[in-house]
């Protein structure tokens, strides 16, 4: 905080949290009341095992946000490594940040 009486602008608002995904692979972030006015910028990272996962935000507000994770475990197939066709993950850990836009 400046001393010489000018204004300075507090800075924005971030919220940290972690969920894991249900059996349909949805993972629910409730942000606490009055934290945002507007639908916050999300960033998100995934905890998971072997095999490949892939993430989106289906819905975002000011009050919570929604991710949903895919997994495709990792195949050989005649000695040659493929993508199985990509589920809903349950159990995998998601940690997302929001940021006050």
């Amino acid at each position: 905080m400046s001393t010489a009486g000018d204004y300075e602008a507090p800075g924005r608002r971030i919220e940290r949290a972690t969920a894991v995904t249900d059996g349909s692979g949805n993972a629910v972030f409730t942000w606490p009341a009055g934290a945002f006015t507007a639908p916050p910028v999300v960033t998100v990272g995934l905890q998971a095992a072997a095999g490949f996962r892939s993430s989106t935000i289906t819905a975002n507000s000011a009050t919570s946000t929604t991710v949903h994770v895919l997994g495709a475990p990792v195949v050989s197939l005649l000695g040659i490594q493929i993508l199985a066709a990509s589920v809903p993950a349950s159990g995998i850990t998601v940690h997302a940040q929001a940021v006050a836009a």
